[in-house]
């Protein structure tokens, strides 16, 4: 009370901010109460602010908000200056981001940033105070760190403290580094470089490593790529840290190296295989007395290397079923997991994905999952919904049984380039969830796409609900969100998004992510593969509209980092919808043996292709070549820049071996990839047809598949380099592909 009746009376009489504050500080800690107010770290803050507005962040002041209980923030003006208050970092950087928005109509976002700033600041007129209702705002997800950040340095990764800071995120998943903490705890058991060379896979794979998927592929993994991301996760997570976040850490689950049976013979080890093509990998039984002392092991070297918030995430059966669905078993395995964190850390608490809990919803009944939740104590344990959006898996399992949980849109899948998303449950759902009774402890909201960089909308839409606690009014915040975008806004902009919100962002019940087109799945004379799905959940010819109005939009709006990239995205969807119909005129003429008319589409077919990519060349969003070089460029070696490119093509092609069932999974529509992968996969293709249609038989589709994943795993392991930044123009582009395809698409519709 006496700090606080001081901080008044100074902030009375005008008292300089730095003695204020001082004084402050200097008392809480006589008190033995500096926790409270010392949460800001002012000077994070303020070079974060020069960061993003180096030319106007001298007209800022930042100021502890002491509050009670959630993160709030406050803005106001004072002597021609513009005043932060925030409860620590992350509300600091989000007011910064609600003056930006609110009142100088800009827009941070992967794809298209608009800092154009006016030359007076606008004054705030009355003091805006927002508190959020939610105590967690996560982010990411284990798949995000390699469908997206395979390849990010200290640069990238600093570009993504700062976006996750401005959008109100506090606890981001940080696990860079994690294959340095095992690579230690191991050689301190004796296990020699050779022993853990099967073990570790490459860079761009750690994510299934993580979860226990596999070992060892894309391997084996470099000493130095391990001593570099251990020094880079210091760097992450001291400046996650510094602006008041709570990263969740790794803990252990059971995983070891194939030769843990050659050190511990007499160990309790069970083969498990993901069935996806990679061979068996090893689990350690957790009453075996070794998983307790692992995983004490592991947190204390972890610790040491990292530090710690308490907060530890742990995946057990990720896409693998236990071996028995007995309530007893799985109760005591939970509770041993969660040992092998407290032992080590009694402040621990267990941050679990709960995706298994959707994806395997055959096994995990009600009494499984509460069996395998009530053997941890509530209040260390928080459970992730990892897809509400989709199915709302709370609704069926009591709230989680009473275990503090978050609310989290998934949206992505693989890195696929689709527009597609819930916009409506995005905006409705997190209210509606939290004012619901039978929701109990939802605690938070999250975003847990497995890939980032793509619909810019919904994740400026989704974290929109971190101040507020009611739903949110789509046709006014997609109004803003274009002034925002656009610098301005007019009727084609708003026609174009309100096509765009009733189609791509209308979601639907039939399919569970965005769909992908045709031309990226391995050639086919049906409509699907196996991971190309090409169900819409809309008609094409109302998605038409959406393109007219953002072409009609090129006038007013081309200046516009961001609607240049909305402008190339809506056109290549429109393309890529159109994909389907053209594939089968093309097969129907193959099947009525038609060769003048089969050549005829498949050349346009083609000729799509390459229409395709040389509109997404405009845009560094959508290039290959970036990808690549910076995959080699994290080596140290041509060898290792070697392996690290086969990685990054791998991934996004075949995903493992020549036979893997995966392929096509993490399939992306990028200029470089379409023409020299895609393109060339549909010609030999059209030549095994062509051929076939000469000799009067049947194309050999399996002799075809077995030939043609043989030449996509001699791609993934070449070496040619594409450009490195966009070529063209990306308006001169758009009304080249706008005005040849236009009338086409609207008469085959």
């Amino acid at each position: 009370m006496p700090v606080l009746y001081l901080f008044c009376f100074m902030k009375k009489y005008n008292a300089c901010y730095s003695i204020k504050l001082s004084i402050i500080i200097l008392l809480a800690i006589i008190a033995g109460n500096n926790t409270a107010f010392a949460q800001v770290n002012i000077p994070a803050s303020y070079a974060l602010i020069k960061r993003v507005i180096p030319q106007k962040s001298s007209a800022f002041v930042i100021e502890q908000l002491t509050t009670e209980g959630k993160d709030a923030f406050e803005i106001e003006s004072r002597q021609h200056k513009i005043i932060l208050r925030g409860s620590n970092g992350v509300s600091v950087a989000s007011a910064l981001y609600y003056y930006l928005t609110k009142y100088c109509h800009c827009q941070v976002t992967w794809n298209g940033t608009n800092l154009n700033l006016p030359k007076v600041l606008p004054i705030v007129a009355h003091k805006i105070h927002k508190a959020t209702p939610y105590n967690y705002r996560y982010y990411l997800n284990y798949c995000t760190f390699n469908y997206s950040m395979s390849w990010w340095g200290w640069d990238r990764w600093q570009q993504e403290i700062d976006w996750m800071a401005l959008h109100g995120i506090n606890m981001p998943l940080a696990l860079t580094g994690q294959e340095y903490t095992w690579y230690e705890v191991y050689k301190n058991m004796g296990f020699s470089d050779a022993d853990l060379n099967d073990f570790f896979c490459g860079p761009a794979y750690f994510s299934w490593f993580w979860m226990g998927n596999l070992d060892g592929w894309g391997g084996p993994l470099p000493l130095s790529w391990m001593q570099d991301h251990r020094d880079l996760q210091q760097k992450i997570l001291q400046r996650e840290r510094d602006l008041g976040m709570k990263p969740i850490l790794q803990s252990f689950t059971g995983h070891v190296p194939p030769s843990f049976q050659k050190h511990f013979p007499a160990s309790k080890l069970k083969k498990t295989n993901w069935n996806n093509g990679f061979a068996d990998t090893y689990i350690l039984d957790t009453e075996d007395p070794l998983f307790a002392e692992i995983g004490r092991k592991f947190i204390e070297t972890q610790t040491r290397l990292y530090g710690t918030d308490h907060l530890y995430s742990a995946d057990t059966f990720n896409e693998n079923e236990p071996p028995t669905n007995d309530t007893t078993y799985l109760s005591a395995l939970s509770s041993r997991v969660y040992q092998a964190m407290s032992n080590a850390d009694p402040k621990a608490t267990w941050v679990m994905q709960g995706w298994l809990f959707y994806s395997d919803r055959k096994f995990w009944k009600a009494p499984q999952i509460k069996a395998l939740l009530d053997a941890v104590p509530n209040e260390h344990m928080i459970i992730l919904d990892l897809a509400t959006e989709i199915e709302p898996v709370w609704k069926r399992t009591d709230a989680f049984y009473g275990k503090p949980w978050i609310w989290n849109m998934l949206h992505n899948f693989g890195g696929n380039i689709v527009l597609f998303g819930r916009m409506d449950e995005v905006a409705n759902g997190p209210a509606t969830a939290l004012k619901d009774p039978g929701s109990k402890q939802m605690m938070g909201i999250g975003l847990t796409m497995e890939a980032i960089e793509q619909n810019p909308v919904l994740y400026e839409l989704m974290t929109s609900n971190t101040w507020q606690d009611k739903p949110i009014s789509i046709d006014e915040w997609l109004k803003q969100y274009q002034l925002n975008r656009y610098g301005h806004i007019n009727k084609y902009t708003q026609q174009a998004w309100n096509a765009l919100h009733n189609t791509v962002y209308s979601g639907g019940k039939i399919i569970r992510d965005g769909s992908e087109s045709i031309i990226t799945g391995r050639p086919t004379l049906d409509s699907n593969t196996v991971w190309t799905h090409t169900t819409l959940n809309y008609k094409p010819k109302d998605f038409l509209p959406a393109w007219d109005a953002m072409v009609k939009a090129i006038p007013t709006c081309s200046n516009s980092d961001g609607f240049r990239y909305d402008l190339v995205d809506v056109s290549r969807q429109a393309l890529a919808n159109y994909a389907l119909p053209l594939q089968k005129k093309w097969v129907n003429a193959y099947q009525q043996k038609n060769i003048t008319d089969f050549r005829k589409y498949s050349g346009e077919y083609l000729q799509l292709i390459s229409d395709m990519d040389a509109l997404l060349a405009t845009r560094k969003d959508f290039l290959l070549g970036p990808w690549l070089a910076d995959a080699r460029k994290q080596g140290n070696t041509t060898a290792e820049k070697d392996l690290y490119e086969r990685n990054a093509r791998d991934l996004i092609t075949l995903w493992g071996d020549a036979n893997s069932p995966l392929h096509e999974y993490s399939c992306r529509q990028w200029s470089g990839l379409l023409n020299d992968f895609y393109k060339v996969r549909w010609e030999k293709f059209f030549n095994t047809l062509d051929d076939a249609l000469n000799q009067g038989k049947d194309a050999d589709m399996k002799d075809f598949d077995k030939s043609i994943s043989q030449w996509e795993w001699q791609w993934v392991n070449s070496h040619k380099s594409y450009p490195l930044q966009a070529s063209g123009n990306s308006i001169e582009q758009a009304n080249i592909i706008y005005k040849k395809y236009r009338k086409i698409i609207r008469c085959i519709l």
